[in-house]
């Protein structure tokens, strides 16, 4: 059994000053555990777009529309095996989990999550 090794990545929110709105932090967590690419595609910019929102150096006058992107992807999750919203977190830390060997219904909930469309490596699953 082959163990999945998470890199964090450093991001640098620190221009946005004390208190950095809720979509600079749900974009600094999605680049933390992906990087500054993958999280662009997910919400629909480009990585360049994504290090400027971050350094708080959007060249734009309004951050009104990638904000709006960034609640969109990643501010909550219509999760289709708990038919329920569930925060980007939850999400990995549920299909990140070992498989629930001890208990059949948790055991098809988790089946189901490694082929989510919400689940970035369900390609690779598929694959297998």
């Amino acid at each position: 059994m082959s163990a999945v090794i998470r890199r964090t990545r450093t991001v640098d929110i620190t221009n946005w000053g004390e208190e950095p709105p809720r979509w600079i932090l749900l974009l600094a967590d999605e680049v933390r555990a992906t990087n500054r690419k993958m999280a662009g595609e997910r919400i629909g910019v480009s990585r360049s777009a994504v290090s400027l929102a971050l350094a708080n150096r959007y060249p734009s006058p309004s951050t009104e529309s990638i904000e709006k992107k960034v609640l969109l992807a990643l501010d909550g999750l219509n999760c289709p095996a708990q038919q329920l919203t569930i925060s980007v977190e939850q999400c990995r830390d549920y299909r990140a989990r070992p498989a629930p060997t001890h208990n059949p219904m948790a055991m098809r909930m988790w089946r189901h999550c490694q082929s989510c469309p919400h689940n970035p490596d369900r390609q690779q699953g598929e694959d297998q």
